[in-house]
């Protein structure tokens, strides 16, 4: 009897476990991509017969021996709400009010991922976010060694003042103008994250194919064990110039010692935030933070606090050596030091840490702010806030966070291979300013994504990027850029078909790399699916460089996308942003000037003209050419000199 009641609930288990069901990306309020078949897939099953309806259509399907079943409808216009229902022995699944319409994949880092919340004029974007017909689908994090079937969580969202404030901002306002100018439903599909590299996004299959990335997807862990033996190489050698050096506790004691070596530990900016941020990417486990601080010589004989932004786990303190406190806290520590722990002129702070208690997703080092770094004594400050050093515990127990950087192709595995093959018109990316240090292989690694993907979608969909927008210093040529290269391999990217690209450095904050004008971002994508996939006759694209004539001491650049003219856009009225050389590759700011759809360029110090460059920097901020029609002209060079960035490779 209970051999029988034991077979019963198994098979009551097995049957609730198998119960038809579809993916993840078909539940409630989901938009269907309109004229074009429509790829419905799910659970149920082993082997079992499935009936799917949608909008008039019925199509059966036999479940393989997984339980996974696919279905395909027959392409239909925009409409709705329809009801997608599924039906089976093992039960039934209905998806309701299912509108047909345009779908976007908007993906790549923390640009793309950034929120309306965040937005320029959130409060004025959130009165005008009532929009039924737009629906938001985010997926969530997560980076696995293997390809996942199915998304673990998500929903679709209707566009209204409480929804809209957790939708990606570029994705929103592009599908708020398409939906304004063609008045159909409008789906966006949002897989990306934050600080990502492309090479995450790629399959393991088109690295196998590639030259530059062959060696790493031949070399891929198999196990999160081996995922961090490989982090562990990768930072010693990064730290140290040597994968295998192996350093003893007895090495790591010598790290609070006043005459430490700093030269190998990864220098910061701040010490405040995630190591992860900060050259040391995934690290778990205990550390070290040194900085060095010039005390005066009348603070030698006196009290002084010492303040600590927080880490509320275990943590130490040295000062030229000596201990001077240990234990867990809460909340900023202020630390009282009796006279004579400081001595005249430079002193060295190390302080050992480990991972956050109460926060564990933040890791080693110091949460909080910048104001809570200093020495004070009396009513006088000095601030430590600034360049501090770092230096993970390597011969004590640590592990890696599995973080979208840990492993290539694992963010693929998890955030879209779960997403193939659901219908779309195209795909927004926005991302680079990770990939930025290997500009050069990036000419090989983005089209390679891109062709990745529609060989995987079976399906040779619209592909547009925002091109790097302005970020850190302007500095002229002749110190090279890393930014520019990643934008000139965007460019030459555009040589793949049914591509397009907004150019964006006029938008940008040198000073944040996260500039909030997300507004003008999705405009200038919003031009090139308006012109390209939906038939409207308006300018769309920013001015490209064509080519280069050289009459006598003066350059003449030509110019695509600019058939209505050039003009300069700013108060004063004459061009910036030119640099000219001669062969002896020296660079020299240029005079420019436009004659109709052309610029002509020449400096008294460049005789015979052998290149020009145009926002050649990190953040071009003279840049200011555009086209008539109001769109910034892409920075360019004409030479192909070797960049700073033609030997860094992925490893």
């Amino acid at each position: 009897m209970k051999r029988i009641l034991l077979l019963l609930l198994l098979a009551c288990t097995s049957s609730a476990f198998a119960q038809v069901k579809f993916a993840r990306l078909f539940s409630d309020h989901v938009v269907l991509q309109r004229q074009k078949p429509i790829p419905v897939w799910g659970w149920g099953k082993p082997s079992e017969k499935v009936k799917v309806t949608l909008a008039g259509q019925t199509v059966e399907a036999k479940a393989d021996p997984t339980g996974k079943w696919q279905v395909s409808f027959k392409a239909l216009e925009a409409g709705g709400p329809h009801t997608l229902q599924a039906a089976a022995k093992s039960g039934n699944a209905a998806v309701n009010d299912v509108l047909i319409g345009e779908v976007w994949l908007c993906s790549g880092q923390s640009n793309m991922e950034w929120p309306v919340s965040a937005a320029k004029n959130y409060e004025e974007e959130r009165k005008n976010a009532d929009f039924p017909q737009i629906r938001h689908f985010r997926v969530d994090h997560l980076v696995t060694l293997q390809p996942e079937q199915d998304l673990k969580a998500g929903e679709w969202k209707i566009a209204n003042a409480e929804t809209v404030g957790g939708f990606t901002a570029v994705g929103f306002f592009f599908a708020r103008e398409i939906h304004q100018k063609l008045n159909v439903p409008i789906g966006i599909l949002h897989s990306s994250w934050g600080g990502s590299q492309i090479e995450g996004w790629i399959s393991k299959e088109a690295m196998l194919g590639n030259d530059e990335l062959r060696s790493y997807a031949q070399n891929l862990p198999k196990t999160w064990e081996e995922a961090d033996a490989v982090m562990d190489k990768k930072l010693k050698k990064q730290l140290f110039k040597n994968a295998s050096y192996d350093p003893t506790r007895e090495d790591e004691q010598k790290y609070i010692a006043p005459d430490v070596d700093l030269t190998t530990w990864q220098k910061t900016a701040d010490g405040v935030g995630q190591w992860d941020w900060k050259g040391l990417m995934g690290f778990r486990g205990r550390g070290y933070m040194a900085k060095e601080v010039t005390i005066p010589a009348d603070w030698v004989s006196k009290q002084t606090t010492l303040s600590l932004a927080e880490n509320d786990g275990p943590v130490e303190v040295y000062i030229n050596g000596k201990p001077v406190h240990e234990g867990a806290a809460k909340g900023p520590r202020k630390i009282q030091l009796p006279a004579n722990t400081w001595k005249d002129g430079r002193n060295i702070i190390t302080i050992k840490t480990g991972n956050m208690v109460s926060a564990a997703w933040f890791g080693p080092g110091l949460m909080g702010s910048a104001g809570e770094l200093y020495v004070e004594e009396s009513n006088r400050k000095i601030s430590i806030a600034k360049d501090w050093y770092l230096m993970p515990a390597f011969a004590e127990k640590h592990e890696y966070a599995h973080l979208m950087n840990n492993v290539g192709t694992t963010i693929y595995n998890a955030m879209i291979v779960p997403l193939l093959p659901f219908g779309i018109r195209g795909t927004l990316w926005y991302q680079g300013e990770s990939n930025a240090g290997r500009a050069y292989q990036y000419r090989q690694s983005f089209p390679l994504m891109i062709n990745d993907w529609r060989k995987l979608w079976n399906d040779d969909f619209s592909f547009y990027w925002v091109q790097l927008s302005s970020f850190g210093t302007d500095r002229d040529s002749n110190k090279g850029s890393n930014w520019a290269e990643l934008r000139e391999a965007q460019n030459l990217t555009l040589s793949l078909p049914k591509t397009g690209m907004a150019v964006t450095t006029d938008v940008g904050n040198p000073n944040d790399i996260h500039p909030t004008n997300k507004q003008d971002v999705a405009h200038r994508l919003a031009t090139q699916a308006l012109k390209n996939d939906y038939g409207q006759n308006m300018p769309y694209a920013s001015p490209m460089y064509e080519g280069m004539q050289v009459d006598g001491s003066k350059a003449i650049i030509s110019f695509k996308n600019a058939e209505n003219g050039l003009t300069i856009k700013d108060r004063y009225g004459y061009l910036k942003g030119f640099e000219i050389a001669g062969d002896d590759k020296v660079f020299h700011y240029a005079k420019g000037e436009i004659q109709g759809n052309k610029v002509v360029i020449s400096s008294p110090n460049v005789s015979k003209p052998a290149a020009v460059r145009y926002g050649w920097s990190d953040a071009p901020e003279d840049a200011n050419l555009f086209s008539t029609d109001g769109f910034p002209a892409s920075p360019f060079r004409t030479d192909s000199w070797p960049g700073i960035t033609v030997n860094a490779r992925f490893e």
